[in-house]
């Protein structure tokens, strides 16, 4: 009986190591094959000495990262300076004050002195050709360009459009330079990544990333009405001394030109599309005029209901005719809409017999016109419905 029982105790000792066993070794192949890279097949091309750099090199780093390997060299630091004339006070033409104290304050004073400003830009041509904004070099009598190895050139300004805030620089004595490619801001997307490079606050070769927050956004509802642009909107941050420099998109292309910051907007910037410099640069590299059609009207959006609710107001100084339109708020002095005879209170309801419900559509109508190209624009006056041709002129920088 005793061994009996013996038995069946090895026995179950012996079962148990072998199951033991068995579930050790599964277990280790498991994780073994859990933990081990599978193996790299390689041909013979690939395995060379270019493949193991490849697999051994460091990271390449962010899309960023490469995004400004490209085209960080060829962004720019532009110093400016210019003269300004110093008035002096009015008391020091006060006859009074002159014949007790003379004319040795007046002389003591200086007559002018000298203001200087910073911004951006970025180069498009190997042989150092700049473009910027407008507002960077308006006014200066000196330009100096500092790239980012170091080198600093004296810089000329080719051509300024203050309507679009756009400026051509070049730099002088300078060749084979590195360039930043252009890319198309037309294909530009709402969520698209931008990055913003420049020198704000004269920090060179500083760098931001956001996303293009929309498209399109017109330059009077972010309260630059004397300009005529449709603006690419970021939230890559942009501060004073990005103006000038490139908004790259993810690839390192330049599809925008950072320039304006809203004052009353936090984490707001604003870029000129790329595709409106790239219209505008030989014009402005050849020192020429950018032609801008207008027909100096001010404008309100209006609807019958609109037109409805204003007539009923007994304080209303005009009738409007209660139609969907533009209405004519302001006709400004000596302007070919003057000179047609358009009048305060008419409502553009066509021109050239395209149907317009935006003071935005008409703008883009002239601006794409010719100077001096005849615009029928149809108005209601009144109860009447008129045609009256209105030749646009070239807009003067006032």
């Amino acid at each position: 009986m005793r061994f009996l029982t013996a038995m069946q105790r090895f026995a179950t000792h012996l079962l148990a190591l072998i199951v033991g066993v068995v579930l050790t070794f599964g277990t280790l192949r498991v994780s073994s094959s859990q933990a081990d890279p599978a193996p790299i097949a390689l041909s013979p091309v690939e395995n060379s000495g270019t493949l193991v750099a490849q697999l051994t090199s460091p990271s390449q780093g962010s899309f960023v990262t490469r995004a400004i390997a490209k085209t960080g060299p060829s962004v720019v630091r532009i110093d400016t300076a210019r003269t300004v004339e110093t008035r002096r006070p009015p008391m020091f033409e006060d006859p009074f004050f002159r014949e007790f104290f003379g004319d040795r304050f007046s002389e003591q004073m200086p007559q002018e002195r000298r203001v200087s400003g910073q911004g951006s830009g970025f180069i498009i041509d190997t042989n150092g050709i700049v473009l910027t904004n407008a507002h960077v070099v308006s006014g200066a009598d000196e330009v100096n360009v500092t790239l980012q190895d170091g080198r600093e050139f004296e810089a000329t300004v080719l051509g300024s459009d203050p309507v679009t805030d756009l400026a051509v620089v070049k730099i002088k004595g300078a060749s084979n330079l590195p360039v930043t490619p252009l890319g198309d801001s037309d294909r530009m997307q709402v969520g698209d990544w931008a990055i913003a490079v420049g020198s704000p606050g004269g920090l060179n070769n500083t760098v931001t990333l956001g996303i293009i927050s929309t498209l399109d956004r017109p330059s009077s509802q972010i309260g630059i009405p004397d300009k005529r642009l449709n603006f690419l909107q970021t939230d890559a941050a942009i501060n004073p001394g990005n103006s000038g420099g490139p908004l790259l998109n993810a690839n390192g292309e330049a599809i925008g030109i950072n320039t304006a910051i809203r004052a009353n907007a936090t984490g707001i910037g604003f870029a000129i599309p790329i595709n409106k410099a790239k219209e505008l640069k030989d014009i402005l590299a050849a020192g020429k005029e950018v032609p801008h059609p207008y027909v100096g009207i001010e404008m309100r959006d209006i609807t019958p209901e609109l037109a409805k609710r204003s007539n009923e107001n007994p304080n209303s100084t005009f009738t409007i005719p209660e139609v969907e339109g533009v209405l004519i708020w302001r006709i400004l002095p000596d302007t070919p809409a003057a000179k047609a005879g358009l009048r305060r209170a008419d409502v553009i309801v066509e021109i050239d017999g395209k149907r317009v419900k935006s003071g935005l559509e008409i703008q883009n109508i002239v601006e794409e016109s010719r100077i001096g190209q005849s615009l029928t624009f149809k108005v209601r006056r009144g109860n009447d419905s008129l045609n009256i041709a209105v030749k646009p002129a070239q807009l003067q920088n006032r």
